[in-house]
């Protein structure tokens, strides 16, 4: 292997482990990428139940699971990382990202996410429970699933855990770490074990920056 091809592998790593950076490819890069996010893709759909539409990303070593009646939908322009994992039902609204090592279940009812919300590295969200009654082993007691529901606008911090049964409002922030257990409202920051609310974006300054990033030397 010659070394612009070495590069060329190299560069699908980096895009698998930080897939923001494939919105933003120079030209020379995006033919090869998209066709190589094709393959990618196209061997998904013929393997699992999952509904993919245009601009998405999904780095090969993702790991979505989506037997029959577990469909994993992706709206437009969204993203996995690498090892991940998903296992359906999952719905992801338009933008949404699943960082490196997120783990998302969806149990029986499943779990929603709105536009443009991102799920950092390390997140777990979990959409089912078991029973701990006193009668029988933990491995033994009943599952129950009410599903997860995320708003649009949300970031959820690494490492941050997400129980069955909650709602986060649109535009809230779930800091590093936290373990949500009830429902987050809207523009709420939350943090800590278990979560509380500890402000709210509103009230935060206005950064006055403009959006979006390039990366440097033309990745």
């Amino acid at each position: 292997m010659d070394l612009d091809a070495r590069r060329r592998e190299q560069h699908k790593q980096r895009l698998s482990w930080m897939p923001w950076l494939y919105f933003v490819l120079k030209p020379r890069h995006r033919g090869w990428a998209e066709a190589w996010q094709r393959e990618v893709q196209d061997h998904l759909r013929e393997m699992e139940t999952v509904e993919i539409a245009e601009g998405c990303f999904i780095a090969p070593q993702a790991r979505i699971f989506a037997e029959l009646g577990r469909t994993v939908r992706l709206a437009p322009g969204c993203s996995i990382a690498a090892e991940a994992f998903v296992h359906g039902p999952v719905e992801l609204g338009p933008g949404v990202s699943i960082n490196a090592r997120a783990s998302l279940d969806g149990g029986a009812a499943g779990i929603r996410i709105g536009a443009g919300s991102r799920i950092a590295t390390g997140a777990t969200l979990y959409a089912f429970d078991h029973g701990m009654a006193p009668d029988r082993p933990v491995r033994e007691q009943p599952v129950t699933s009410r599903g997860i529901v995320i708003g649009s606008d949300v970031w959820v911090g690494a490492n941050a855990g997400i129980t069955d049964g909650v709602t986060v409002g649109d535009h809230a922030v779930v800091g590093m770490g936290a373990i949500v257990t009830r429902d987050v409202p809207e523009w709420a920051i939350v943090g800590g074990v278990p979560a509380r609310v500890l402000g709210d974006r509103r009230d935060l300054p206005r950064s006055g920056a403009p959006g979006g990033w390039e990366p440097p030397d033309g990745k």
